[in-house]
């Protein structure tokens, strides 16, 4: 069945990018705490403080950036003296975070429908979850087989105030890109955060390759499948 589909979004960890989260996320924290030991910062309160400035973000209510909301609540652990170590966590991401890389996957097909929705005349968007900064962003985007400037727009912690799952992430988007939810497609692989844009009116396909499904819900509601999978769905609406 056509429909007049004007953008796919696209998230990103677990979808463009495979990845084993808890691996990723593990194996990331270590690399961050060898960086700032030096500084006096512990692993394990680190990693506390992260989570805990993470759920400030996820709790975001686009009165102030990601990016705002995490490092108010990161200084409330550490104290205001925190604010000094930006520099360092900015290097971090520049370099050591690269390592990172190889806690990830790669899938040469996930590059392939991007660039063939592209060639479809379809405008092509990264809904990632905004938590991180754009340059770690735009690092995973490059692991994926990707450039940054494939994208019309990627979400960052500096450039949105909401995150997945609130429907008003979705819903800030739409209003930026001048679309409404039944013009666009969101693929994703977290049951929770990708497929809410379903309740907007968005159409949605679930990538099972790397399926994140917490509340273990039905996924026969939703389209899903493999990137062959989303190939032939997409060629159904596009």
């Amino acid at each position: 069945m056509e429909k007049d589909i004007k953008m796919v979004m696209f998230d990103l960890d677990g979808t463009l990018l495979p990845m084993d989260m808890d691996v990723f996320t593990n194996g990331y924290f270590k690399l961050l705490a060898a960086k700032a030991a030096p500084r006096g910062y512990e692993l394990t309160s680190l990693v506390k403080g992260i989570w805990h400035g993470t759920a400030a973000m996820v709790r975001n209510d686009g009165s102030c950036t990601n990016e705002e909301a995490f490092w108010k609540d990161f200084t409330a652990t550490f104290g205001v003296e925190a604010l000094q170590d930006r520099p360092l966590f900015e290097e971090f991401y520049a370099k050591e975070f690269q390592q990172a890389r190889s806690l990830c996957g790669y899938e040469p097909k996930a590059a392939a429908i991007v660039d063939w929705i592209k060639e479809q005349g379809t405008r092509v968007g990264l809904a990632t979850n905004p938590l991180f900064p754009a340059v770690a962003t735009e690092s995973r985007i490059r692991w994926a087989g990707l450039e940054p400037e494939t994208f019309e727009f990627y979400t960052t912690y500096e450039n949105i105030g909401y995150c997945k799952p609130n429907p008003d992430y979705y819903r800030e988007i739409l209003k930026r890109v001048g679309l409404a939810p039944e013009a666009c497609v969101m693929v994703g692989n977290d049951v929770t955060e990708d497929m809410v844009g379903l309740t907007l009116g968005m159409d949605v396909f679930l990538l099972t390759d790397c399926m994140i499904n917490k509340n273990n819900e039905d996924i026969e509601q939703y389209p899903h499948g493999s990137f062959d999978d989303l190939k032939v769905y997409l060629q159904s609406i596009l």
